[in-house]
């Protein structure tokens, strides 16, 4: 496990459109999946002890930002015959273990994970109402801590929502390394 903080913000660059099937079996695409405020894209897996230690966080401030009109999808862009965590099957036991409410897709040619430029798991990304980035950092002060500290994300989407731009200092996020295939 190589341990990496995510890079600076890239602010204002918008992803390509992406159709995909989630570990839900649901079929959609990012921008048919965008709420009226925006997306959130998280890149986590089931093996990181990062994420693990924020699964509930991840659960309760998804929700929180859905009723300010953002949706979140979340992607596993790791090599999977790596950890037999991030299987399919590990994925739908930590979808229900952690109750995540949102699509779940496994980036199998990790070329989403490779176009985001994502470095760990794990890995926020927030993207408003026009698909430009606004936020990418971490999810809160208290980092891999169970407990909430301050929800930098959420207050992060709410300025942006506001006002159109984020003031606050954005803080990388920590965690595994994206698992590369060779």
């Amino acid at each position: 496990m190589v341990l990496l903080n995510s890079s600076t913000c890239n602010f204002d660059w918008m992803p390509d459109n992406f159709n995909f099937t989630s570990l839900q079996e649901e079929e959609n695409s990012l921008y048919n999946l965008l709420g009226i405020n925006g997306i959130l894209v998280m890149f986590i897996c089931n093996h990181c002890p990062y994420v693990i230690s924020i699964e509930e966080k991840i659960s309760l401030e998804t929700k929180r930002i859905k009723k300010l009109g953002v949706n979140s999808i979340a992607i596993m862009s790791n090599d999977q015959s790596l950890y037999t965590e991030d299987s399919d099957v590990g994925l739908r036991e930590q979808i229900k273990r952690a109750n995540f409410n949102f699509p779940y897709v496994v980036d199998r040619t990790q070329e989403l994970g490779k176009k985001f430029e994502a470095q760990c798991t794990p890995e926020f990304y927030y993207f408003n109402n026009l698909i430009k980035l606004k936020y990418r950092g971490r999810l809160d002060s208290d980092g891999k801590k169970s407990s909430m500290g301050k929800p930098e994300l959420y207050y992060a989407i709410e300025e942006t929502i506001s006002k159109g731009y984020c003031s606050t200092r954005q803080y990388p996020s920590m965690g595994c390394s994206i698992k590369w295939k060779n």
